[in-house]
């Protein structure tokens, strides 16, 4: 076994789906943290240079490129060309683009199963593989932190791919984070529950505002509180983090997630 290259300073992120929400809070957040960000963006280019100018009045770098994940695998070539762009290195690798469905199990058609498993899964383990290269040959280690969903532990309803593909994930991310120990290289899921963005309809939306019932904490997420966790594994203080997979959801799985978002009422907080 090769010895475990110290923590190097961590210098540059690229983060998938930086658009908006988890996304875009990650990225301020990380340039905050003092990185340089690469963006991807796939149908809001708008959105993403927004990202770019917020990482950019922090007084960091930013790039920005389109990344479509249903063109596997050439759409993993955006990674090595933001890390090109920025400095011939990827620190941080953050794959949080996504895309669900609502479809029942028996109505599902197999091209909208192979885009949410492309999109979800097999995009991420590409982007990771072309991370996970460029931080083996630098040999100063690295961060991927792999953004995963409540439904990579429990089941919904109409879900079915998203579910598969989330799960799959976050059993990926164990896998990563046991091979790529040796380089260095941890490995962590993020598993968001409800998070105001605009995946849920709830863009700039003041969470304390909005009511769950269903969730412990009686709130969605903010995206920032996410990102607040996502930056936190991507750091210095999360060395000897690898492997795990970090709930964001205010409480919702110790419910269920479709108690967590459907129950009308506080009765169960009573005995």
């Amino acid at each position: 076994m090769s010895a475990v290259p110290e923590p190097a300073a961590v210098k540059t992120a690229v983060i998938t789906g930086a658009d908006s929400g988890i996304g875009r809070a990650a990225a301020v957040r990380l340039a905050e943290a003092g990185m340089d960000v690469g963006i991807t963006w796939h149908t809001d280019e708008a959105g993403a240079e927004r990202t770019a100018r917020e990482v950019r009045e922090r007084g960091r770098l930013a790039a920005v490129a389109r990344m479509d994940l249903t063109r596997l695998p050439e759409a993993a070539d955006t990674v090595d060309a933001l890390a090109d762009e920025l400095g011939d290195r990827v620190d941080v690798l953050v794959n949080n683009a996504g895309t669900g469905s609502a479809v029942p199990f028996l109505d599902l058609g197999l091209d909208d199963v192979r885009r949410v498993l492309d999109v979800n899964l097999v995009g991420p383990f590409l982007c990771a593989q072309r991370a996970a290269r460029r931080m083996i040959a630098r040999g100063e280690g690295g961060r991927i932190v792999n953004v995963t969903s409540v439904h990579e532990h429990q089941p919904r309803v109409g879900a079915a791919p998203y579910c598969a593909a989330k799960g799959g994930l976050g059993l990926l991310t164990q896998a990563m984070a046991l091979e790529l120990a040796e380089h260095g290289i941890t490995v962590n899921a993020v598993a968001p529950g409800e998070i105001a963005t605009p995946m849920t309809g709830q863009e700039d939306t003041d969470v304390r505002t909005v009511s769950r019932p269903g969730v412990p904490l009686g709130r969605p997420g903010d995206a920032r509180e996410a990102a607040a966790v996502i930056a936190f594994l991507a750091g210095p203080d999360a060395s000897y983090v690898t492997g795990a997979s970090w709930s964001v959801d205010g409480g919702m799985m110790l419910m269920g997630p479709m108690a967590g978002s459907h129950l009308t009422g506080d009765d169960w907080r009573r005995p």
